[in-house]
């Protein structure tokens, strides 16, 4: 099964799955792929509702099962004002919000090329968070993460979870990789989705 976690920017997805990724490790369950956890500042005062204020400078990527962290996106204007915006880049010449280093891009899809090439004997869940324009639009950016659910479920890898903005979902849908992964679910970062992704592995055990 691929599961598509879907929704707004900024409604809890890549927490709601860094927690999926704690409690399949807990039940014995290897995910693999990437998490992308936004790299934020507290801003002095708080807000109406008496929380903090964050605000959100960058992205890494954060290779699984190993957990090594990738630097891989800055906002744009903060790379601008630091000097290392890179107008030829594939982020740039797409127009992201993010600039995107290509050198941390190619970093990303070893990781994932290396996934392909050298299955586990064990299966566990693959994790990509997240495709966006590059990869759903223009068939840039991490595009091994593109052929790994290209390729389908396989005993490494009987099930998949991919992270897409609402804005999206159609450009990932008519790919028809429901074909190849036994079926598509669309869903949000709720407990009534975390335990349908426990579940696929509870019954194969």
């Amino acid at each position: 099964m691929l599961f598509v976690v879907t929704g707004e920017v900024q409604t809890g997805k890549t927490r709601w799955i860094e927690r999926l990724v704690g409690d399949l490790d807990a039940r014995g369950v290897v995910c693999r792929g990437v998490v992308a956890p936004g790299v934020w500042r507290v801003v002095e005062g708080e807000s109406e509702r008496g929380s903090v204020v964050r605000e959100k400078l960058g992205i890494d990527n954060v290779l699984l099962p190993q957990g090594s962290r990738v630097p891989f996106a800055l906002r744009c204007d903060l790379a601008q004002r630091a000097g290392s915006f890179d107008e030829e880049s594939q982020a740039a010449r797409a127009r992201l919000r993010w600039a995107i280093d290509d050198a941390a891009i190619a970093q990303v899809n070893r990781h994932l090329a290396d996934l392909r090439a050298r299955p586990s004997r064990t299966p566990g869940l693959l994790v990509l968070d997240e495709l966006g324009r590059l990869e759903l639009l223009r068939n840039q950016g991490l595009t091994e993460a593109l052929a790994l659910l290209d390729a389908g479920a396989s005993s490494a890898l009987p099930h998949a979870l991919v992270v897409v903005r609402a804005d999206l979902l159609g450009a990932a849908c008519a790919r028809e990789w429901d074909a190849v992964w036994g079926g598509l679910r669309a869903i949000g970062p709720t407990d009534e989705a975390r335990a349908a992704v426990l579940d696929c592995f509870s019954r194969a055990r």
